[in-house]
């Protein structure tokens, strides 16, 4: 295997410089890790060198609507399957719900255990006793896979250890409806009890897309600098399917290669999963096909993804006319976010935004930018203001109203002057704008998170 090292930096930093077939067959050698001894919350399965259960020959696939939920094809979707590093998405779904929560920054420092240092390719080579950012370890998971950014990440948010991280990751895997998974690692290296499903991994994927919003663009970075080294994404799809958003790729010998895509075509969001494919290949046609036939079809079918995302109920705002100019509309992906809290010397991707620090007490008020229809529109519009504004976090709300499914647009973490500054300045773009207090912020504090 090709392999580039080169120390520099604080962190400690060697990089694992694979490209992507590479990265897929490092993988390969990785022994498989250590079960927990608690039985009792292993699920039964064969032994994985059999051919049943997670090993099981075929495919497993789905392909889901994000803003509705509504499954759109699916063949094999409930066949238990190992997740590799699609399992990362769990982790990064438990940092998000930090971030958004203020319990971390993207500026925090994560320690790099000796464990963490120790786990197999593909990773960036932290030696033990350096550290990274949480904001570094983010970008190195929805990029290149590291596993150990990974395992460090998952260290610090079960409070020193990966095996109480991975109970947490279980925890709301099932408070999310995904009831035939198990996770026992942060990385998604081989264990042979750590299962997921097509269906649960639609269900993970919608609830970051849906959850937060903000939080999109870390999937859709192609490349960044990590103390002088560029970090090259190896989804294939962010270059060759347009409107691709992410999200994640995943592969193990027993595991296969697996895929997770969100991609966004004329206001709608769709998300596909691909497991035990037999190659990369393959894996991208399938994908592309599945996306090309759901965009091209009907928008609603009878059926929708067992999640627990409920909804949240609130009035639905008239909008007068937006405050987005038809320029500006051209440029504004729907599918974007502020993607860092970056120091003003450190390029982190081709378009950055800086994101504040977590809001103290004094800072829980919202403002409620309008109501759409399309969950895009109202990403386009939260993310808008965000920038707009310079402060805040956008983030988009489900309603259910008499039966059909709206989408509310927000700025969430401001303070009282801030929630009503940026009202007043819709207001005089002909926008309506409502603000909402923090003890009646039943938008902000009931997130589709909290189950």
């Amino acid at each position: 295997m090709l392999r580039a090292k080169q120390n520099v930096g604080s962190s400690g930093l060697t990089v694992f410089a694979v490209g992507s077939c590479l990265a897929a067959a490092s993988l390969l050698l990785a022994p498989a890790a250590q079960a927990r001894t608690d039985k009792s919350r292993h699920v039964a399965l064969a032994p994985a060198d059999t051919g049943f259960g997670p090993t099981a020959p075929g495919v497993s696939a789905i392909l889901i609507d994000a803003s509705t939920g509504h499954v759109l094809a699916a063949t094999g979707a409930d066949t238990p399957r190992y997740p590799a590093s699609l399992t990362k998405l769990m982790t990064l779904d438990l940092a998000f719900q930090a971030l958004r929560d203020g319990r971390i920054t993207l500026d925090t420092r994560i320690p790099i255990s000796e464990h963490a240092a120790s786990v197999q390719p593909v990773k960036l080579g932290l030696a033990p006793g350096s550290t990274i950012t949480v904001q570094q370890a983010i970008l190195s998971m929805t990029t290149m896979s590291a596993n150990d950014a990974a395992t460090a990440l998952g260290e610090y948010l079960g409070g020193g250890s990966e095996e109480h991280c991975a109970e947490l990751m279980t925890q709301r895997a099932h408070a999310l409806g995904m009831e035939q998974t198990r996770f026992y690692n942060a990385s998604g290296l081989p264990n042979p009890y750590q299962v997921s499903t097509a269906r649960d991994l639609a269900i993970l994927a919608r609830d970051i897309v849906v959850t937060f919003p903000q939080d999109q663009q870390f999937f859709e970075v192609q490349k960044f600098d990590l103390d002088g080294h560029t970090i090259y994404s190896n989804n294939s799809m962010l270059k060759t399917y347009p409107g691709a958003t992410g999200m994640k790729t995943g592969y193990t010998t027993l595991a296969r290669h697996n895929l997770i895509t969100s991609a966004v075509r004329d206001g709608r969001v769709l998300i596909g999963v691909e497991l035990h494919e037999p190659s990369w290949g393959a894996t991208y046609q399938q994908m592309t096909a599945m996306l090309d036939n759901g965009f091209e079809g009907p928008s609603a079918t009878g059926t929708t993804v067992a999640s627990n995302l409920p909804p949240v109920i609130q009035p639905v705002q008239h909008n007068g006319p937006s405050f987005i100019s038809s320029a500006d509309a051209a440029t504004i992906r729907p599918a974007t976010a502020p993607v860092a809290r970056a120091k003003p010397h450190t390029k982190l991707v081709e378009v950055a935004a800086n994101r504040p620090v977590p809001h103290d007490d004094t800072s829980g008020w919202t403002a409620q930018v309008g109501s759409y229809k399309l969950l895009s529109s109202a990403r386009a519009q939260a993310n808008a203001v965000r920038r707009m504004r310079g402060e805040g976090i956008a983030h988009v709300a489900r309603l259910e109203v008499h039966g059909k499914i709206m989408w509310t647009a927000q700025v969430v973490g401001l303070s009282h002057d801030a929630a009503h500054a940026t009202c007043s300045q819709l207001s005089a773009h002909g926008s309506s704008c409502l603000i909402i207090p923090p003890q009646a912020d039943h938008l902000a504090s009931r997130n589709l998170s909290d189950g």
